[in-house]
């Protein structure tokens, strides 16, 4: 039931903070001649954070002149990764809790559905764990290529000791940083419910069903051991009463005097 309720929903929170993402920020060159000077300088960039492809204009300090530059870096694979997972794990989960509810004889007809749903199970945690590890890197990369004193660095009017650079205000993280708290979290709900689904498969409904047989097989033993050792002596009337071995030599002896033989308690 857990599985049914959160793993949309983690899954939505996950793909939506990241693939969702777009930031900002902005820096600042005082040049001496203050004309050139551009005091707010606005680098916009978002998912899938190809940075390479991000431009923007600065002043060279040089009269109107100006020149163009790029971020530094390519995190689109770990980022495009991340939400593809995510939204398979959407998808998966809203077909599961469809069979589950409308379906719940077809899917466990033939152990067919428990296993496959035990084996996408594993799947995706795994996936989850690959692919928020791989995010949780790609975010960092992301977080030093963007930042503004990084960025200073790349203009060529900041080189000269005259000029002034800084930076004015640098992107926010908290949408990015939920986004890898999510995909851990998918990864501990699915690892999770990897033992339930395993509960519905045959593998251990196998196991299962041999220990009652053993445990019943013991119980016949300890029975007929019981009974066996049942035997004793009768003290008032001196005859000997018994199963067993013992039972079966008196059937033979009655057997071989040609008549019944019959004990009278006295």
């Amino acid at each position: 039931m857990c599985m049914v309720i959160f793993a949309p929903l983690f899954a939505i929170f996950a793909f939506a903070t990241c693939g969702g993402y777009s930031g900002q920020l902005r820096v600042s060159v005082d040049c001496i001649n203050k004309s050139d000077s551009n005091l707010s300088i606005g680098i916009n960039f978002a998912y899938p954070f190809r940075l390479n492809r991000v431009e923007f204009d600065v002043p060279m300090c040089e009269g109107r002149r100006q020149e163009r530059l790029y971020l530094i870096g390519d995190f689109s694979s770990s980022a495009e990764f991340f939400v593809t997972i995510a939204v398979f794990s959407f998808l998966y989960s809203l077909l599961a809790t469809v069979v589950y509810i409308f379906f719940q004889n077809k899917y466990r007809e033939n152990n067919r559905g428990p296993l496959i749903d035990f084996i996408v199970t594993v799947v995706f945690s795994f996936m989850w764990l690959v692919s928020s590890s791989a995010w949780a890197k790609g975010l960092s990369d992301v977080k030093a290529s963007t930042d503004p004193d990084e960025v200073v660095l790349l203009m060529s009017a900041c080189k000269v000791q005259t000029n002034k650079c800084s930076s004015v205000y640098g992107p926010r993280w908290s949408g990015l940083n939920t986004s890898v708290v999510f995909g851990y979290l998918n990864f501990v709900l699915w690892a999770g419910n990897i033992w339930f689904v395993f509960k519905e498969t045959g593998w251990h409904k196998g196991g299962a069903a041999r220990y009652p047989s053993s445990s019943s097989e013991k119980q016949t033993t300890a029975f007929n051991q019981q009974v066996y050792n049942q035997g004793s002596f009768d003290q008032s009337g001196g005859a000997f009463t018994g199963t067993g071995d013992f039972a079966q030599s008196e059937y033979s002896q009655v057997g071989n005097y040609g008549g019944p033989i019959s004990y009278t308690n006295q």
